[in-house]
């Protein structure tokens, strides 16, 4: 064989084995680990679709008597919930408090969005002075433990913590215990809850994250296991009620009913949905900014309560 074609036989294997990995990369290992990088998380939620001051964006506005002018909580949160804090700043803080660079919020901004996990952070270590999210895991009050920290947490509004799947997906509703059995691995196949007869996809989230947080106590201590197999078949997911009707745009999506009971406004407002939830304003106890109290206490109000209502979310009630 000649040199020239060895090089072509080469070449063709190089080929071959690069299109075989993508291939196994593709169908298998990326379903199954956490591909959310930093700069993936800051751009999961279009910034300037809510951005405050802008007559073009959908940020919320209230008419208020409350108006802050200086020593300006800093806010951050989840991006679950950005719609309110974002919505908050439109409406009581200056508009000059905004500083947006390069596809992101400058330090010296008052409204920051670095999500859950950032978020938890940046208010233990100073960065943010409140901030929005679902409650802390146990990592996140360790941090804040460990630093000498202790957290107030106050619930704010309701929201759900729903299951979703492909809108062709015939299962329109599932048992919690057949979703804890789906995603602890025994249940391999739709199949075995009146679906198609296809392997089943059970995704997860990043470490950290809000949605990951109250899946791991949904879940009681029980792993959750991920099937390579499952990439042949149809895949079932999580998050928020608000996250996935309104900031994500899924419209190829269904969430499912849990016992029967469908995850809509009515249903978590009265709790009779099972995986209804509170989402909460945290900052630390020891926090000297004399706004953050009366800030708390404006979102608990009537006119905070309305930002949260026309943001699409549930008030307290």
């Amino acid at each position: 064989m000649d040199n020239g074609r060895k090089v072509a036989v080469i070449l063709a294997l190089i080929s071959i084995f690069i299109g075989f990995d993508a291939a196994i990369y593709n169908l298998f290992t990326k379903r199954c680990i956490d591909t959310t990088s930093k700069e993936m998380q800051q751009y999961s939620v279009e910034l300037h679709r809510y951005m405050p001051f802008d007559n073009n964006s959908e940020a919320v506005k209230v008419e208020s008597d409350l108006k802050f002018t200086k020593e300006l909580p800093v806010l951050d949160g989840a991006a679950a919930l950005y719609p309110i804090f974002s919505g908050i700043v439109n409406s009581v803080y200056p508009e000059d408090c905004i500083r947006f660079d390069n596809g992101g919020f400058a330090p010296e901004s008052a409204l920051h969005f670095t999500n859950t996990k950032g978020a938890y952070k940046a208010v233990v270590d100073g960065d943010a002075d409140v901030i929005f999210c679902a409650r802390p895991s146990e990592s996140q009050l360790k941090y804040a433990e460990d630093n000498g920290t202790e957290l107030e947490i106050v619930d704010i509004g309701r929201e759900a913590f729903v299951f979703i799947v492909n809108k062709e997906n015939p299962v329109d509703g599932l048992a919690m215990n057949q979703v804890k059995d789906i995603f602890s691995g025994k249940i391999k196949n739709w199949s075995e809850v009146g679906g198609e007869n296809l392997p089943v996809d059970a995704l997860s989230r990043n470490e950290g994250s809000g949605s990951q947080t109250t899946m791991d106590k949904f879940m009681g201590g029980t792993k959750q296991k991920c099937s390579p197999f499952g990439a042949f078949g149809r895949s079932i997911g999580y998050s928020f009620r608000y996250y996935v009707d309104n900031m994500v745009g899924c419209e190829g999506v269904k969430k499912l009913e849990l016992d029967g009971i469908s995850p809509n406004k009515e249903h978590i407002a009265d709790g009779s949905y099972p995986l209804a939830s509170t989402f909460c304003a945290v900052y630390r106890k020891d926090n000297t900014n004399p706004h953050v109290k009366e800030l708390i206490d404006w979102v608990l109000s009537e006119k905070g309560q309305e930002i949260i209502e026309k943001a699409g979310y549930i008030p307290l009630g």
